[in-house]
């Protein structure tokens, strides 16, 4: 099968098409014909091995010392079940399903892949496309660090880095939870952010919003690029400051299944810069270094 291989830390030319052999499902495993995956910041960064110097060590115990040691990077995907395993019983051959591949799982910039069928995998809803659900878990990461800022209806609740890949989710995710919703981005892309149900958009190259004298009740900081003491002055006396930076959480299952549900019934849905083949990735690697992408 054909496979984007990293053949070592570095730039994106280390990305390189090459055969490599199809994987056979373990008895707990499934095989799936991937359709669709992306390409995140957490592949750039393995890739590149842009770690702060603290964590070299460590990192390069874990992902491989000169090159990642499970060198087919990408970690959301979504395609249909070829083969199963002979113990699996949650999956049919057939299935549509998507996935998250796990912290150093990866696999997904192939044709195919394994997946343990007690992993985060589960079956697509009917109606929608392979292309609008391979990016779900990044809208569970918004998901995720909403209901940590405790977003409650009524909230003003402002989205720096509205238009990225986190952003335009927790847009919309915040207009689902009853917040009204203040979205920061570039001029470029302030129609955007409107167009995913923002109450009020600000230009960052045009407008300060720490010293607006305007108050939220949460800031999700969806790029990391602010931090906590620079929001502090724009914060309600209980408000909540909340930023990608503060880790990525491992998704729940249920939460990619309501997600599922809210893309289904049009509630919410995928902003796709690109698309890209497989041999492309190397491509939207670069671009993505560039930081120009919308969405995903």
């Amino acid at each position: 099968m054909k496979a984007i291989v990293c053949t070592k830390y570095g730039p994106p030319s280390v990305l390189q098409l090459r055969e490599v052999d199809k994987p056979t499902p373990r008895d707990n495993e499934v095989l799936v014909k991937i359709h669709a995956t992306t390409v995140t910041s957490s592949d750039c960064i393995v890739r590149g091995f842009k770690l702060p110097i603290s964590m070299w060590i460590p990192a390069r115990m874990v992902l491989g010392l000169r090159r990642p040691r499970k060198p087919i990077l990408g970690v959301e995907l979504a395609g249909e079940v070829e083969a199963i395993g002979k113990r699996v019983g949650r999956f049919r051959v057939g299935d549509r399903v998507f996935a998250f591949t796990g912290r150093g799982g990866f696999g997904a910039y192939a044709e195919y892949t394994c997946l343990p069928e007690d992993g985060l995998v589960a079956v697509m809803p009917a109606g929608v496309t392979y292309e609008e659900v391979a990016a779900t878990t990044f809208a569970s990461l918004a998901w995720h660090f909403l209901r940590k800022g405790n977003v409650q209806k009524g909230h003003r609740v402002l989205v720096y880095g509205a238009s990225g890949a986190a952003g335009t989710y927790a847009v919309q995710l915040a207009k689902y939870m009853g917040a009204e919703v203040i979205g920061v981005s570039s001029s470029a892309n302030l129609e955007l952010v409107r167009s995913l149900g923002a109450d009020k958009v600000i230009d960052y190259t045009k407008a300060d919003f720490t010293k607006s004298g305007e108050l939220y009740d949460v800031i999700f900081d969806a790029v990391g690029k602010i931090s906590k003491s620079s929001c502090k002055n724009a914060l309600t006396p209980n408000g909540t400051y909340v930023s990608i930076n503060q880790g990525n959480p491992w998704p729940r299952v249920e939460d990619l299944v309501l997600l599922m549900e809210l893309v289904k019934t049009k509630q919410i849905r995928s902003v796709i810069d690109r698309r890209y083949s497989l041999e492309q990735i190397p491509e939207a690697h670069s671009m993505l270094k560039r930081g120009t992408r919308r969405g995903m």
